[in-house]
């Protein structure tokens, strides 16, 4: 693990149960209105990350990646506070953006965790926690968190204090 500089921190998973468990830690924290972006090629772990920030977030559903729905909505268990889950890879344009109705998402108050987000950046709020996970090799996967703005930036320090003790 390093830490770059206090916006940025760069880790290594050597496997999806724990970049799942990361996500769980990650996901513990989350509150309304944040926006965790997850960025990265297909099989890079996107999807595994997602399972564990929405277990860690308290849904009881199943996790699974929206790439032909869209959007996914988990509702945590005691408040009922929706985690929206937005896969973006089929969006080819902005008309696809509006159709899909991923304004009002953005908009609503929930948390919310993209995928691809870098198809929707106009429509990103500035201040968001920004993941790239990278392919290593067949169990190890690169994740780069960077921190946009000082809701993300207080994010991203309990999630380092909480995953890591730093």
């Amino acid at each position: 693990m390093a830490i770059l500089d206090e916006h940025t921190l760069d880790f290594t998973s050597s496997g999806i149960e724990q970049t799942i468990r990361l996500g769980i830690r990650l996901g513990e924290l989350l509150a309304a209105e944040d926006v965790i972006c997850l960025s990265g090629e297909l099989g890079s772990g996107k999807t595994a990350l997602a399972r564990g920030i929405a277990r860690g977030w308290g849904t009881t559903r199943r996790v699974t990646s929206p790439t032909f729905t869209l959007v996914n909505e988990y509702p945590r268990l005691g408040d009922n506070l929706i985690l929206f889950h937005i896969d973006c890879y089929r969006l080819t344009s902005s008309a696809d953006v509006v159709t899909a109705g991923l304004e009002d998402v953005l908009g609503n108050g929930g948390a919310i965790m993209v995928e691809w987000p870098e198809r929707i950046h106009e429509l990103l709020p500035a201040d968001c926690l920004w993941v790239e996970l990278r392919y290593m090799s067949e169990t190890r996967r690169g994740l780069r968190f960077k921190a946009i703005g000082s809701r993300p930036e207080i994010l991203l320090k309990q999630f380092r204090q909480s995953a890591f003790g730093i």
